[in-house]
This record gives C-alpha cells, sequence and structure tokens, in this order.
C-alpha cells in the first residue's frame, strides 16, 4: 500500500510513471498542478479513472484553480484527510 502524491501535469513523465506504479489499495491525492488532471472528459482523467488506486484531490488546491464544477465524482479532501491518509499508508511517494 502507497500513497502517491502528483503535483504534475499529465504530460510529464511523473504522471505516466505514477500510473504505471500504482497498484490495487494505492491512493492517488492530486494536488498543486496536478489537479487540472482530475478535469472531466480529459484524457488525463480517463487514465486516472482506469488505474487501479484510489482518487482524491485536494480541495483546497481544486477550488484554488477554480476547476471544482469540472472534476466530476473525485473525491475531495480537506488536510486534516490529507494528513490521515498519510498516518494510515505505511509509504509515500511524491511525484513533481
Amino acid at each position: 500500500m502507497l500513497l502517491h502524491t502528483i503535483n504534475a501535469g499529465s504530460s510529464t513523465d511523473s504522471f505516466r510513471d505514477c500510473l504505471r506504479s500504482s497498484q490495487s489499495g494505492d491512493a492517488i491525492v492530486l494536488l498543486g498542478d496536478g489537479v487540472y488532471c482530475a478535469l472531466a472528459n480529459s484524457a488525463a482523467r480517463q487514465a486516472l479513472d482506469d488505474c487501479p488506486a484510489r482518487l482524491l484531490a485536494l480541495a483546497s488546491d481544486v477550488f484554488a484553480a477554480g476547476i471544482a464544477d469540472r472534476v466530476g465524482d473525485v473525491a475531495l479532501i480537506d488536510m486534516d484527510a490529507f494528513v490521515a491518509l498519510s498516518e494510515f499508508y505505511p509509504r509515500q511517494l511524491a511525484w513533481y
């Protein structure tokens, strides 16, 4: 079980490498520029939906980007939930 954090756009090697290494039982949290990958009907979102990991996004970054109405059913989490995830998952891998 691994917690992945993506702070990179979908055109980066980091995004593609994260998807390739994600497994069932992992979670992916989109933050910073990574929240744009959650846009509904985008290729990045389709790739994330096809990934076996659980998908979440940091709500403050989604709202700051002005895309809250365009991310569909992605679970938005606050900082407290993010901290709880980091405590739950024994390892974390940050993708930039």
